[in-house]
């Protein structure tokens, strides 16, 4: 169930990418304002998911959890209606400051329902959900909106929303220990204002950054230098308000604890590798090999058979082998993807589009879990849920941040390349001039002309794309030693996850 409220959150991040035409001409909106329909849920969400710890024990997880389901349902019923491009991102921003509770809520309820020995599995069908979720958003997001209308996009969450929340009111109850944080924090009362603010504006201005900065030129524009100072500022200002306060909305006290730290680091890297790949091999597939946005999704979706299998075999070794092997493994084995991914051809077949996209999952496959069980050994039970609001950021950053590098990175070495083919033809050339006569059978001069500027174009832009994927197999690589600072987890008997150790 709470794998599933996951899936659905995390859906919905990818889900309208492929619709934005759609929404915009129906609701008679330009390109550039249906992109708010995408920004405004991911800043909403990332404006919330630091604080979910806190509101948990404010509220109540049990109230909170099912209080924030009820609500991104009647949001996602409220995008399907939306009769303006307004409404629609007014919904949208609902719909991501309730969601923004579903992933980190899910996971604290999680390691604290299932004992060591079968919390692995729990976690492995968790992060299968987190991690198969925004590769299936576009494809799905294509079906629906080929076969019936963007609408149901969102409104596909409504039956699975009211079934999440009809088994949560049954089988949710919160922990003894939960309703003991639930009776303190009701105790202390009080509430940070300045807190709450500070981080609203930091995380805000931060997730518009990442989603603007590519379309406005970064530093060239001065909506992206105001607000990197606001982002700047108030970070700071935030730091040293939580760390300062007696009851802070996010305990940042807990990434003194070195494995935290590190599992922080380990999830946003992996988290910003596989979104830069779900990301880049669609686009590539679409923009240089003649895909369509559900051919390109039916080519990737294999994949997700992979992480069904290999998330709860990992999730049942995970304990028993040392965790810190197994992530180095990932990291290695999802570094030879990379490195194979930026070896094609414009000839590719699709069967190798296919292996290519399974072997960088079967990498990924290895990660989560281990990466899950190293950031959480050493904290006590009592801070899981802000534990889990900061793990979940962290990842959820890390995926921001790697798409918004590599899609910069694309456009940049697109034009490096473009430039140094140009430089390289010359009309002396034996080879220009036998393909500039090979296509004499065009008639005019000018269109030979303007096929050879569009071929030139074509594989910049390819060369670009293995210029991504090179990179992303280099940073995989260089993560494996970070890995070993980390202390290993303490053996269990039977398959294991995050737990408790003080050593």
């Amino acid at each position: 169930m709470c794998g599933m409220a996951a899936f659905m959150e995390v859906l919905d991040m990818s889900i309208a990418n492929v619709s934005l035409l759609h929404i915009a001409g129906s609701l008679s909106a330009s390109r550039e304002e249906a992109t708010w329909v995408l920004t405004s849920y991911l800043v909403a969400n990332a404006i919330i998911l630091p604080m979910t710890g806190w509101l948990s024990d404010r509220i109540g997880r049990k109230r909170y959890y099912l209080g924030s389901l009820a609500i991104f349902t009647l949001a996602s019923v409220a995008c399907g209606l939306a009769p303006s491009l307004e409404m629609l991102i007014l919904g949208r921003v609902v719909q991501g400051m309730a969601g923004g509770a579903l992933q980190p809520v899910s996971q604290a309820i999680l390691n604290e329902a299932f004992p060591p020995e079968k919390r692995g599995m729990a976690i492995a069908v968790y992060g299968l959900a987190v991690i198969v979720g925004p590769a299936l958003g576009p494809p799905l997001g294509g079906f629906l909106t080929d076969q019936y209308s963007w609408h149901w996009i969102f409104l596909i969450n409504a039956p699975v929303g009211v079934l999440l929340f009809m088994l949560g009111t049954r089988l949710l109850h919160d922990p003894p220990a939960q309703q003991a944080r639930q009776r303190a924090a009701a105790e202390r009362g009080g509430f940070d204002p300045w807190g709450f603010a500070l981080i609203a504006i930091s995380m805000g201005s931060l997730q518009l950054i990442l989603d603007l900065g590519q379309q406005e030129d970064w530093l060239a524009s001065n909506l992206i230098r105001t607000l990197v100072v606001v982002c700047v500022l108030s970070f700071t200002f935030m730091i040293r308000r939580e760390l300062s306060h007696a009851h802070p909305i996010i305990n940042l006290r807990l990434l003194a604890n070195r494995n935290f730290a590190v599992g922080n680091l380990m999830i946003a890297a992996m988290y910003g590798t596989l979104m830069s790949a779900t990301v880049m091999l669609p686009l590539l597939m679409q923009s240089m090999l003649g895909y369509s946005a559900l051919g390109a999704g039916l080519v990737m979706s294999p994949a997700a058979l992979v992480m069904a299998f290999m998330m709860p075999l990992v999730g049942r070794i995970t304990g028993r082998v040392d965790e810190r092997l197994l992530v180095s493994l990932g990291f290695f084995s999802l570094s030879l993807a990379m490195l194979a991914m930026g070896s094609i051809s414009l000839n590719v077949s699709e069967d190798q589009l296919i292996w290519l996209r399974t072997a960088q999952l079967l990498g990924v496959g290895l990660l989560f879990v281990p990466i899950s069980g190293l950031a959480y050994v050493g904290l006590p039970t009592t801070e899981l849920g802000n534990a889990s609001a900061i793990f979940n950021l962290s990842r959820n950053l890390g995926g921001g941040i790697g798409v918004s590098l590599m899609t910069t990175f694309l456009a940049r070495q697109t034009q490096s390349h473009q430039v140094h083919l140009v430089d390289r033809i010359s009309p002396l050339d034996p080879a220009y001039q036998e393909t500039m006569s090979a296509m004499q059978s065009l008639g005019d001069p000018l269109t030979s002309q303007a096929v050879m500027a569009a071929e030139v174009t074509r594989q910049a832009s390819f060369l670009a794309f293995m210029d991504n994927f090179e990179f992303l197999a280099l940073a995989a690589i260089v993560l494996i030693p970070v890995i070993w600072i980390a202390r290993r987890a303490p053996q269990v008997h039977g398959p294991a996850a995050p737990a408790e150790y003080h050593g």
